[in-house]
């Protein structure tokens, strides 16, 4: 019969050493510390391309509903008081020759109301329509990203009933571009949306040479 070889005094039956588990803490303290930063960067670049998509969904939105309710509609950007971006609200407008819908009419509908002479709202078997309104309290704040505006009075983008832009506004907006702050510049790009005359919100490259099709407006 053979002899039993006794385990190391103190390790125990396939155990680990306190020299051993301090090693394996070591490295796996080291890899945390490579993988956090790399990880913030990842979580913020998530949150830079949901702020291009917040406004991209908000200028598809007015064109939509314009078509879909075949009359005016309007997009209209307010600064958010949480993170310094942009709020969207998607507004209708049912115009007559007696109640026209301009840019300062009473006419427009509202989160609470329906616009006035809103066809839907005489229907008892429909439900009229009440301006969309997102929030961007969960995009990243202004100290990270930098929302600007072309022309620079610019805040609304109007549609005529077939989702193009209404081009007897004259301060429609036209750019909405997204800057990253100096400190985040080499982590994050410049995001640019530009607004076509058929009322399409596109992605563009603010960078890209002339007769680029990616290049800005």
């Amino acid at each position: 019969m053979l002899p039993v070889k006794n385990a190391r005094p103190g390790s125990g039956a396939g155990g680990y050493t306190l020299i051993e588990a301090l090693v394996t803490l070591a490295i796996f303290s080291t890899l945390l510390a490579l993988g956090i930063p790399s990880m913030n960067s990842w979580m913020m670049s998530n949150k830079a391309a949901s702020a291009s998509e917040f406004y991209m969904e908000g200028f598809r939105t007015a064109r939509q509903q314009a078509i879909a309710h075949n009359t005016a509609s309007r997009i209209v950007l307010t600064a958010n008081q949480t993170t310094g971006q942009m709020d969207w609200q998607v507004d209708l407008c049912f115009p007559t020759q007696a109640a026209p819908c301009t840019g300062v009419s009473a006419n427009w509908s509202t989160t609470t109301a329906a616009a006035a002479n809103d066809p839907d709202s005489l229907n008892a078997n429909a439900t009229a329509y009440k301006s969309l309104k997102r929030s961007a309290d969960a995009l990243p704040s202004i100290t990270v990203i930098g929302p600007t505006l072309y022309p620079a009075n610019a805040s609304a983008v109007y549609y005529t009933a077939l989702g193009w832009v209404d081009t007897s506004y004259t301060n429609n907006l036209v750019r909405l571009q997204l800057d990253p702050l100096p400190a985040y510049v080499s982590q994050l790009p410049t995001a640019a949306i530009s607004i076509t005359l058929a009322g399409m919100p596109i992605r563009c490259n603010i960078a890209a040479a002339s007769g680029d099709s990616r290049v800005c407006p």
